[in-house]
C-alpha cells in the first residue's frame, strides 16, 4: 500500500456497454438524436452547439469568435459536447415542417401559461436555520451535512477496514480512529486543498523552504496517512457479500459509497428548499481508479471520470445529485438525457411551477412536454439533430443574417427560437414568448468603426444565460479549493467530492444567513480557513491589534478652512469644556492648549486614568 492508497483490487462502478458510454462522453443520446449523414451535419455543428460555460449577455460588450470562451451562448465555435462524428444511422426520419420560420415582428402568445409556483416548502433556508438569531459557525453549518451519525459510520467502517488490511498482512501502526480524529482528518483534507503541494508527505516536511508548521499541530504525518489509506464508508464484510452478487440484478455497484451517498442527498434537501429557477448539469470527478469500461473508447479523456448529474438552484446550491453508473433500473426507454433529468425532478419533494434550465445534451421535445405535463416549465439550448425539432429551411437564418435576427416556430407548448449572434443559437422553451423587446449590447463594426450597439435578444436566451451562469459559480466554488487528491480507489475520490459539496453548500448557507442578518459574509477562502481551524480544533490566530500611543490627535480629521477648530469638538473628560483633541489610545476627548493641558494631567494622574 503506497502513500496515495493505491490498491490492486479497487472495484469501480459498473458501466454500460461501450457504445452507450461512448455516446455519453461524446454528448450523444441515441434515443433522442437523429444521426443520419452526421459527417455532413458536423460542418455546421459549431453554429448549433450550446453553452455550458455561459457569459452573461447583459454585461458583455464585445463579442468575437476568437476572443470568446470556447463554449458560450453567443454562438462561438465551442468545444463542448456536440453530435458525434462517428458514422451512425437511424431508421426514423423526420419530414420537413410545412410552416416556415417566423420573424420577431410577428406576435407570439403562450397557449399554456406556466403553472403557478407552488413549492412544497417555503424556498430558502428551512426554519431551524432561518429562525436562528445568531449566525452559525462554518463548522456548525458543515455538520448539517456530515452529522454525528455520518462521522460515527465513517469511524466504524474505517476501523473495520484497517483491521481487515492488517489481517491481510499489511504493515502499519493503527489505533481505532475516534470521532474527534475523523473531524481533524477532514479538516486536514480541506487544508491540503488551499496550499498546493505535490505529495501529501510534503505538508509535514521540515527540511524544506516550503515547510509548514500547522499540519504537525493537528496530527502526525503517519497517523494522517494511515487514516487516508484505510478510510472507508461502507462495512467491508457487507462489501464482500455485495461483490459476490456481481453480475446479478441484486448487485449494488455504489455499495462502497452508499451510506454517505444517501445521507448527504437527504441533508442537501432537508436544510434548504430551492428557489424557482433550477438547472441540471453534470460534474466530472477525475480518478485514477480502474473503472471497468468494457473496451477502450475513441476520444475518451485520458483520465477516467466519475460522472454526476446535478440539480442546482439559482444560488449555485447543490439540491440533489445522482452518480452515473452506466445503467439504470428505472430506465424509461426515452434516453439517458430524459432519465437523468427526471431522476432529479421529484414533484413530491419540490412541488410544482419550477422552471428547469439545461444544455443541449438534455433538451428534447419528449422531455420538455413531459415536464410541462408535470407542472414544470423548461428552457434549454437544443441541437438540430434532435428528434422533433423543426427541420424546415423556409425563412431560416443564414450566415448572412444580421446580428440580432430572430426566427421562431411554435408547436403547442414548445417554442423553438433561433437567434443570430456571432453564430446561430438555438433555444427551446415552454416558458417564453418569441420576443418581448429585450436587447443586449454588442460591439459591431459600422462605418469603418467598432461601436457598442443594442441588438434584440429573445428573453429565453437572456434567462438561460443568467441561470446557467450559476452552474459556473457552483463549479468554480467547488474547484477553487477542492479537497481532491489523486487516488486509485474510486470511492475515496467520491468521498472527497462529497466533502466539497458539503463545504460549498455550507458556504452558500453562510452567505444567505449573513444577508438575512445584514452582516458582511466571509470570503470563500476565509470561510474555508475558519472551517479548517474549527474541524482541526486549532484556534484561529487572533487578529493583529493596532498599537496606539497616548498622544493627542484630532477628533475629526480632514477638516479644512474655518472648520478646523470646530468640527468634531467634544466635551473634555476633565474640565468639561469643548476641545477638538482626543487621546489616540484612550479615545478620550482632552484639552490641549497653552493654559490648560488636560491631556498631560489625565495621563499623569493615576486616579484620572481609572475614570
Amino acid at each position: 500500500m503506497d502513500e496515495e492508497g493505491v490498491s490492486d483490487h479497487s472495484p469501480g462502478p459498473d458501466s454500460a456497454d461501450s457504445g452507450d458510454e461512448a455516446d455519453f462522453i461524446e454528448g450523444v443520446d441515441p434515443s433522442q438524436d437523429v444521426l443520419d449523414d452526421v459527417e455532413e451535419e458536423t460542418e455546421e455543428s459549431c453554429s448549433s452547439q450550446a453553452s455550458q460555460d455561459i457569459v452573461d449577455v447583459e454585461e458583455e460588450t464585445e463579442a468575437s469568435c476568437s476572443s470568446q470562451a470556447p463554449t458560450t451562448l453567443e454562438g462561438g465555435c465551442g468545444t463542448g459536447r456536440g453530435p458525434s462524428t462517428a458514422k451512425r444511422s437511424r431508421s426514423e426520419t423526420l419530414p420537413d415542417d410545412v410552416a416556415g420560420w417566423r420573424t420577431a415582428d410577428e406576435p407570439d402568445i403562450l397557449p399554456h401559461p406556466p403553472s403557478l409556483f407552488l413549492p412544497k416548502r417555503r424556498p430558502g433556508l428551512q426554519p431551524s436555520l432561518a429562525q436562528n438569531v445568531d449566525n452559525p459557525s462554518p463548522a456548525e453549518l458543515f455538520r448539517l451535512y456530515f452529522d454525528q451519525a455520518t462521522i460515527k459510520t465513517l469511524c466504524a467502517n474505517t476501523n473495520k477496514n484497517a483491521a481487515k488490511n492488517i489481517a491481510a498482512g499489511k504493515k502499519f501502526k493503527w489505533t481505532d480512529v475516534t470521532e474527534a480524529e475523523m473531524h481533524r482528518y477532514i479538516g486536514m483534507t480541506l487544508y491540503t486543498g488551499i496550499p498546493k503541494l505535490p505529495q501529501l508527505r510534503d505538508f509535514w516536511r521540515t527540511s524544506s523552504i516550503f515547510s509548514m508548521s500547522f499540519p504537525s499541530k493537528v496530527m502526525s504525518r503517519d497517523r494522517f496517512l494511515a487514516i487516508n489509506w484505510n478510510i472507508h464508508m461502507s462495512d467491508p464484510v457487507e462489501d464482500a457479500f455485495n461483490d459476490s452478487k456481481k453480475g446479478t440484478n441484486d448487485y449494488d455497484c455504489l455499495h462502497r459509497i452508499r451510506p454517505l451517498y444517501d445521507s448527504l442527498r437527504v441533508a442537501c434537501k432537508a436544510v434548504y428548499h430551492p428557489q424557482q429557477r433550477l438547472s441540471v448539469d453534470e460534474r466530472m470527478a477525475a480518478t485514477n481508479a480502474r473503472i471497468a469500461l468494457k473496451q477502450n473508447i475513441k476520444n475518451q479523456p485520458t483520465k477516467p471520470e466519475i460522472k454526476l448529474f446535478v440539480l442546482l438552484d439559482n444560488t449555485g446550491y447543490t439540491v440533489d445529485f445522482n452518480i452515473y453508473t452506466g445503467r439504470s433500473a428505472l430506465a424509461t426507454g426515452k434516453g439517458l438525457s430524459f432519465d437523468a433529468v427526471m431522476s432529479l425532478m421529484n414533484k413530491n419533494y419540490l412541488g410544482s411551477g419550477y422552471h428547469i434550465y439545461c444544455d443541449n445534451f438534455y433538451t428534447s421535445t419528449a422531455l420538455f412536454l413531459h415536464l410541462h405535463a408535470q407542472g414544470f416549465g423548461a428552457c434549454g439550448t437544443y441541437r438540430d439533430t434532435r428528434i422533433g425539432v423543426p427541420k424546415t429551411k423556409v425563412n431560416a437564418l443564414t450566415r448572412e443574417s444580421p446580428r440580432g435576427t430572430i426566427r421562431w416556430i411554435r408547436e403547442g407548448a414548445l417554442l423553438f427560437i433561433k437567434w443570430m449572434d456571432t453564430r446561430e443559437v438555438s433555444v427551446c422553451s415552454t416558458l417564453h414568448t418569441a420576443f418581448s423587446g429585450d436587447t443586449v449590447k454588442r460591439t459591431c463594426k459600422a462605418g469603418g468603426k467598432h461601436r457598442a450597439v443594442k441588438v434584440p435578444v429573445p428573453s429565453a436566451v437572456k434567462d438561460y444565460n443568467h441561470v446557467m451562469g450559476e452552474v459556473d459559480l457552483s463549479d468554480q466554488l467547488i474547484g477553487s479549493y477542492s479537497s481532491w487528491r489523486k487516488s486509485k480507489k474510486w470511492y475515496v475520490t467520491v468521498l472527497h467530492h462529497f466533502i466539497d459539496i458539503a463545504v460549498t453548500n455550507s458556504y452558500l448557507l453562510h452567505k444567505e444567513l449573513c444577508s438575512r442578518l445584514e452582516q458582511q459574509p466571509l470570503t470563500h477562502q476565509a470561510f474555508l480557513e475558519q472551517l479548517t481551524a474549527e474541524l482541526c480544533a486549532v484556534p484561529p490566530p487572533s487578529p493583529v491589534q493596532e498599537s496606539y500611543q497616548h498622544i493627542p490627535v484630532a477628533i475629526a480629521e480632514g477638516a479644512s478652512g474655518s472648520k478646523k477648530a470646530t468640527q468634531g469638538r467634544c466635551k473634555c473628560r476633565l474640565c468639561g469644556k469643548c476641545t477638538p483633541f482626543m487621546c489616540e489610545a484612550c479615545k478620550v476627548p482632552l484639552c490641549l492648549i497653552v493654559d490648560r493641558n488636560c491631556h498631560k494631567i489625565y495621563h499623569s494622574s493615576t486616579s484620572a486614568t481609572e475614570k
